[in-house]
């Protein structure tokens, strides 16, 4: 079993380090104003791939800290625009200063991504466009969005 699991691990890094990764600011969306992380599964810019970020705001001393993670699919045939499917979850944590002692709490919400993403195959500027509907104990937000702007680097261009 330690076998197994040493080289699926190794067979991770090896896979990532051959994708194509991107780190892009986004507002809106599942981090609010967030600083993100997205890597392919593989090396071609289409496929399967997942994103890490870390947002939130602090207004007078109560702030949010929201952490969106999820995993998403490009489709696209011109090796730089793809239409991008996503689904995931956003840990948030907040806490307040107010007179009354502060309260600190965490919560979760589930988000969908659907969009369009512009990312040209040997690296370069990253766009994103996207409605992002949110669900949670506040029930359900269909007509949620957000852009990004970033940069792209590794990869290979489809075969």
């Amino acid at each position: 079993m330690k076998k197994l699991f040493l080289s699926f691990i190794a067979l991770s890094f090896y896979a990532i380090a051959n994708a194509q990764q991107s780190v892009y600011v986004e507002l809106g969306g599942p981090g609010l104003a967030s600083f993100n992380f997205d890597t392919r599964f593989g090396p071609k810019v289409d496929g399967f791939g997942g994103r890490i970020g870390f947002g939130g705001f602090s207004i007078d001393g109560d702030g949010a800290i929201f952490i969106p993670v999820g995993l998403n699919y490009l489709l696209g045939k011109d090796q730089k625009n793809y239409f991008e499917l996503g689904a995931g979850v956003t840990p948030v944590f907040i806490s307040s200063s107010s007179s009354s002692g502060g309260d600190n709490f965490s919560s979760t919400f589930g988000h969908l991504l659907f969009g369009y993403r512009m990312q040209p195959p040997g690296g370069g500027f990253t766009f994103r466009a996207f409605v992002s509907p949110i669900f949670g104990d506040f029930g359900f937000l269909p007509y949620y969005g957000g852009v990004s702007f970033g940069y792209a680097f590794g990869g290979k261009s489809k075969k």
